[in-house]
């Protein structure tokens, strides 16, 4: 079997060559990430930092562990779904050369052993040409990690033996479990079918499509209905959950929604050709669905994504903006109060200052401390700058060794274990706040020792009767312009929202870069896949009147269509992880929040009709280089 498996492989290694590109691009990421990720898990703080320092490259770190963590376990799940298409979507074209492998003798097992051998083929070419990769892909991964101000400058990887045995055996388990559910279907095939003209299984939802798209929607609908209830760290995660949860559902799901979602494009099937196409689209639905499956991960990925991070940061914007009474915000990197008090017009001064301390917790009787944020405040001044409603305590009992809470599960009176300039300090807990997308989780009393982590922030509340942009003038005259900077409350609150959004931005920005690139693959392969069978449907369709030039716009047409079909049904998926964020967000806010990102929906939906319009194109002239007198007679 495994020469037979040879055999095939190098006969149909047209149609592999999307999965063996997967495949290789799968096992580069998967070795890059994990030398990279065990480099950055292991790398020590440098020693001389201070605090602050030592507390701004411990969250770029955690930032970089975590897109690297999720680049993981993405690029494996994204290379499994594009191998298992392919391999579906070969069995139906295999179908009565399957069904006479059965007929001269072949069991059900040997037929599945045939699968096997091919994945395991793949998976090795695959991953010798993923190891080759890999050291240059990890070059670019740091490259990118140390751009997006994740990772140190001067940071490098070490290079580890063992990875290469890891990387190997990654790109094998991906090909292996890739055909996992196209070798079942195979092995059902009869050996009768062999004697029928038109082979094929006529089931477009198989028992397996039904389990694994039922399993799939229950738990990406468990997960919207979850992600309103969590706070808005958790709120992403598990948007890109329900993200990867809604597409393999959606993917299962497509033969039956094809045909649905198909009547949108009937509208603009003009003409003979167009007519055509459209019923080309329809009656070859698993085709069609092979084809639309990565466009429509493509645009769940991108749109799901970068539509949650928008709402989130529009959130954050609208809350600070909500949560702020005051009319000026001047930032330093030294004290100031007196001297800003002192300008004429000014009625209130606060001081918040960014710090950097560790808190502590029981583990194993042993106690352990991480580092955490707060914010440095004078209750007084802060208290009247600030909207704030405490769910218990009063903020005018901030002094001493206490602490003020924002959505955490401690409560007045509670003590916190915590680790303050080296020494231990019990902080007791004197106010509790509601959770909030954009605040700080802890506030802390002026002169408690801790270290700030940032500059020094100054909230302006101007005299009655005064105008801020007058007061704004004064501040910068008196020179306090040249030792910070004077900004209005608004201005602050826009350049505040996306300071505060910037790890969560990169960490997107690198997922959804990856998931381009390989969806992009995807597209390229499913479309060279399907029309690698269709050499006779087009000799035909050109003996019956058609010239080439209309096969080819037929083609373009159908290929258009179907972009659009992905386009709409991974919108619906997007559109759902959206809304269940929006939930949240209206949970912690209190009004309805939504970011349609519409510019990068044009762009994607652009891209993908020039990436499927471009190869469809191209598959077509190379289908219909031969005349078609000599296809019309064969079979595929």
């Amino acid at each position: 079997m495994l020469r037979l498996s040879w055999s095939t492989f190098r006969d149909r290694w047209q149609v592999f060559i999307g999965a063996i590109v997967t495949v290789a691009l799968g096992v580069a990421l998967v070795q890059s990430s994990l030398l990279t990720l065990i480099s950055a898990a292991t790398a020590r703080v440098p020693a001389g930092l201070s605090s602050a320092e030592a507390h701004r490259v411990r969250d770029g770190r955690d930032g970089a562990l975590a897109l690297l963590g999720n680049t993981l376990g993405l690029a494996t799940f994204v290379a499994v779904f594009i191998v298992s298409s392919t391999f579906a979507f070969t069995v139906v074209q295999r179908y009565r050369e399957l069904a006479l492998l059965r007929l001269v003798g072949a069991s059900r097992r040997q037929v599945r052993r045939l699968l096997f051998g091919e994945a395991l083929l793949l998976g090795l070419v695959g991953s010798g040409l993923g190891v080759l990769a890999g050291l240059p892909v990890m070059r670019l991964q740091v490259w990118l990690l140390i751009r997006l101000d994740l990772l140190p400058d001067g940071f490098t990887s070490a290079w580890r033996t063992w990875v290469i045995g890891a990387s190997v055996g990654a790109g094998v388990l991906i090909a292996v479990c890739g055909v996992a559910a196209a070798s079942g279907r195979a092995a059902r095939v009869r050996p009768l079918a062999a004697l029928r003209e038109a082979g094929g299984d006529a089931r477009l939802m198989t028992v397996s499509r039904w389990l694994l798209g039922v399993v799939f929607l229950g738990g990406g609908i468990a997960l919207l209905v979850i992600v309103p209830h969590v706070g808005p760290d958790a709120a992403i995660a598990m948007a890109l959950c329900s993200c990867i949860v809604l597409v393999v559902a959606v993917a299962a799901f497509t033969p039956l929604l094809l045909p649905a979602a198909s009547l949108l494009p009937r509208l603009f099937a003009v003409g003979p050709l167009g007519r055509l196409a459209h019923a080309n689209l329809r009656a070859d639905t698993r085709r069609g669905a092979a084809t639309a499956a990565p466009i429509i991960v493509l645009f769940t990925f991108v749109i799901g994504m970068a539509g949650s991070l928008g709402t989130l940061g529009a959130a954050a914007r609208h809350e600070t903006a909500s949560g702020l009474r005051a009319d000026l915000v001047v930032t330093a990197n030294q004290e100031m109060t007196a001297r800003l008090a002192a300008v004429d017009g000014v009625a209130v001064v606060s001081e918040e200052t960014p710090v950097a301390f560790d808190l502590g917790s029981v583990e194993d009787g042993k106690m352990t401390y991480e580092s955490s944020d707060g914010l440095s405040v004078s209750p007084a001044e802060y208290g009247r700058t600030h909207r704030l409603a405490p769910r218990s305590g009063d903020l005018a009992d901030l002094h001493g060794d206490t602490v003020a809470v924002l959505g955490s599960h401690w409560d007045v009176g509670d003590v916190l274990r915590t680790r303050i300039a080296g020494t231990p300090r019990d902080l007791r807990v004197v106010a509790r706040y509601p959770a909030t997308i954009s605040g700080p989780q802890f506030l802390l009393p002026a002169g408690l020792g801790v270290e700030r982590t940032d500059s020094r922030r100054y909230t302006i509340q101007v005299a009655s009767g005064a105008f801020a942009a007058a007061v704004a003038d004064r501040l910068r005259d008196a020179g306090l312009g040249r030792d910070g900077t004077v900004d209005t409350a608004a201005g602050w609150v826009r350049h505040e929202a996306s300071d505060r959004q910037r790890v969560n931005t990169n960490v997107m920005v690198g997922l959804l870069a990856l998931a381009m690139v390989y969806t992009v693959v995807a597209m390229v392969n499913a479309v060279v896949v399907a029309a690698s069978s269709r050499g006779r449907e087009f000799a035909t369709a050109r003996l019956s009147g058609l010239t080439r030039t209309q096969v080819i716009r037929m083609a373009l047409w159908e290929s258009t269509a179907l972009v659009a079909v992905g386009l709409f049904l991974g919108g619906l998926t997007a559109s759902a992880t959206i809304l269940s964020l929006v939930g949240a967000v209206q949970r912690i806010v209190g009004v309805t929040i939504v970011s349609v990102p519409w510019t990068l929906i044009g762009a994607v939906a652009l891209g993908s009709l020039a990436v499927v319009g471009m190869t469809s194109v191209l598959t077509a002239l190379a289908a219909t280089r031969t005349p078609p007198v000599r296809l019309a007679g064969t079979r595929e």
